[in-house]
């Protein structure tokens, strides 16, 4: 279907709005209004996590990376694990804002806001571990490619480095899609606020009117950035996973690398978006706007990736078997049946055996299920990633050099406090940004209007229908 013309949406945002119009500011905006003694006491504790994180971290640095649960040869710990895993959450704020966009999936509107969000302080908790997994974190200049006095360059041959660009590109690209899409929101919000917010939105809105011309600017600017942002899908954690494809580690060395850790990516950003968006859906009422509709599409999205998860779980021990080495071998024997062998399982039933469910229609819309299957998915994550790095380091080529690693409370600590870190920045976002795009919104109630009993009513009227 073709868009509106600009100057229709434009109308929907200048004063004098129609009832549906005003109901849509009201719901959305409705959010950002006031603070609850609640919401207040969960931002109290996850800021003391965050701050409990702190401490242990500065611990460790005065300490030494000996407080952790390193052993020889495994010296890639818990750290990289959660490294892996944040950069993998912030994958699904790209795929919902840019490819879905491109295909012109209406559904995601309603939820687009959120992950791209999510995506930017996913990538903000992802890049905290590069520093704590160095341990001195003094030295961090090291890995920024500058015209220095020490006449030193960058070893490009470092994972690390790698993974510096991906974070730095990825958070860049992030972070100025997720502003675009916001200026016409903070606009709305601008002219409803009193005070400091009415000080903030106003610079922050760049003196948006909502005229045709910045309609049809903004929306040439989000293609642009959509286009830019698509190939980083791929790209990042590709990047990410060569960290281990290009070493010689028993389970490692494999081509599968690439697309197996961005389905894995995909698979756990969705699961991390209706793990926030279901409890922020219930508590302020926004089951107008996040529909059984929407929830059932994620939900179609995790079924779709958790068979390509699984067949890649699959893939990894045929090819293990059929390669007649050894060390392959012995390696995925050792996952399923080794010292690790409950996380390999957790991962196994978490990622490819729970979400086969979802088969099930009645089981997509149904809430409480979506978000306990939800959690589980990004527990299976975790531990998908913990037993790639962590079993492929304790039993390489030599079994002189073989070692158990077990995480050590200064690891625990620090991983716990990056999930608090993740939610404090989502709860202060919560309140002071509108959670669901407010002038798409409006746009599908335009298509609503002019294209009655299609896909848009649809998705309004869903929920009644089934």
């Amino acid at each position: 279907m073709t868009p509106p013309p600009a100057e229709s949406v434009a109308a929907m945002i200048r004063p004098g709005p129609p009832p549906r119009d005003s109901k849509i500011n009201r719901d959305i905006l409705s959010v950002m209004e006031g603070a609850s003694l609640p919401y207040w006491l969960l931002l109290a504790i996850v800021g003391g996590f965050v701050a409990l994180a702190g401490g242990i971290w500065l611990y460790q640095v005065y300490k030494g990376l000996g407080i952790a649960g390193y052993v020889h040869p495994v010296f890639w710990g818990t750290y990289i694990v959660t490294f892996v895993f944040w950069v993998g959450i912030a994958h699904a704020g790209t795929l919902i804002s840019a490819i879905l966009y491109l295909f012109r999936a209406k559904w995601r509107a309603a939820i687009n806001r959120s992950a791209e969000a999510m995506t930017v302080f996913a990538v903000l908790t992802a890049a905290q571990f590069l520093g704590i997994h160095v341990g001195r974190i003094w030295k961090s200049y090291f890995i920024l490619p500058y015209p220095n006095q020490r006449g030193l360059w960058v070893n490009f041959k470092s994972p690390l480095l790698w993974d510096t660009f991906a974070i730095s590109t990825y958070a860049t690209i992030s972070a100025v899609f997720l502003f675009i899409g916001l200026i016409p929101d903070i606009a709305i919000a601008r002219d409803r606020a009193k005070g400091w917010r009415k000080v903030l939105y106003t610079i922050l809105a760049l003196g948006w009117q909502g005229t045709a011309l910045e309609w049809k600017s903004h929306s040439r600017t989000v293609l642009h950035l959509s286009g830019l942002a698509t190939p980083l899908v791929l790209s990042v954690h590709s990047v990410v996973s060569w960290d281990f494809a290009m070493s010689i580690v028993p389970g490692w060395h494999a081509t599968i690398f690439g697309p197996y850790f961005v389905a894995g990516a995909i698979f756990s950003g969705f699961a991390m978006v209706l793990t926030m968006m279901i409890p922020v859906r219930r508590i302020f009422g926004l089951e107008e706007h996040i529909t059984d509709y929407h929830l059932e599409n994620m939900a179609r999205f995790l079924l779709l990736t958790s068979i390509i998860v699984g067949y890649a779980y699959c893939a990894e021990y045929f090819i293990a078997w059929y390669s007649g080495v050894e060390a392959e071998q012995t390696s995925f024997w050792l996952r399923a049946f080794g010292p690790y062998w409950i996380s390999t399982w957790v991962m196994i039933l978490c990622n490819a055996v729970f979400p086969q469910l979802l088969w099930f229609r009645k089981l997509r819309t149904n809430v409480p299920f979506l978000f306990v299957l939800s959690v589980l998915i990004n527990v299976g994550m975790w531990f998908e990633r913990y037993v790639i790095i962590i079993s492929g380091l304790s039993r390489e080529y030599d079994p002189s050099a073989w070692g158990i690693y077990t995480p050590s409370w200064a690891e625990l600590g620090i991983v716990a406090g990056s999930f608090a870190f993740f939610s404090m920045f989502f709860l202060i976002f919560l309140k002071l940004f509108p959670i669901v795009a407010i002038a798409e919104v409006k746009e599908i109630a335009i298509h609503e209007k002019e294209h009655p009993g299609g896909e848009w009513e649809h998705a309004h009227t869903y929920g009644e229908i089934h």
